[in-house]
């Protein structure tokens, strides 16, 4: 019973915040609506047991992808009211695509029980993060480990890239500064009324 309420709480929620992902006259609005349907389409992946992409959900696309959009919609001067301005003119094309998906879902439903017999499903289930580690660790090690080399050297060329030594700017001396004394720093002068201060 409980298990009933939360998933049509969650399904509430989802639709609900994907609505007002589209219809949030505000950008930055959007994406916290955005990041709300993240959550909840993780807790319905958690209901079917699903732990792995409810993590994913979280850490990769609330964690990076929507914080990202975030940054980019407050930091960019970007004149929305011109963009929305061609919304008539792609109205056809967006029902279209509407009408695609929603076809696509009929069939995706439709054909929810032209899987396996449950009978040539194991009695013995264990959880998909266990099943995903052992698959992982074992038959896919080598290319886990290369994704991980992979990763590992962009990291390093970003921290390259980033501490370069560039021509066009001046660095800090921090010895320099502390050896400085005040008196080679600050200059009293007592200019005339009406005159200014000579640099």
């Amino acid at each position: 019973m409980i298990g009933l309420i939360a998933f049509y709480l969650f399904a509430t929620v989802t639709i609900a915040s994907a609505v007002a992902v589209i219809f949030a006259r505000n950008p930055v609005h959007s994406v916290l609506w955005l990041i709300l349907a993240f959550f909840s389409a993780a807790g319905l992946m958690l209901l079917v047991g699903a732990e792995f992409i409810a993590l994913l959900l979280v850490i990769v696309y609330v964690g990076a992808v929507a914080v990202l959009f975030l940054f980019v919609v407050m930091m960019l001067d970007v004149d929305f009211a011109s963009l929305r301005s061609g919304f008539t003119k792609n109205l056809p094309l967006g029902i279209l695509i509407a009408l695609l998906l929603l076809a696509e879902i009929v069939i995706a439903v439709s054909a929810r029980n032209a899987g396996p017999a449950s009978g040539a499903i194991p009695a013995v289930r264990q959880p998909n993060i266990v099943a995903m580690g052992e698959l992982m660790y074992s038959r896919y090690l080598l290319p886990f480990e290369i994704a991980g080399l992979v990763l590992l050297v962009a990291m390093i060329g970003a921290i390259v890239l980033t501490h370069r030594s560039r021509g066009d700017t001046r660095g800090q001396n921090v010895s320099k500064q502390i050896a400085r004394k005040p008196k080679d720093a600050v200059r009293l002068t007592q200019p005339a009324s009406g005159e200014g201060v000579e640099l």
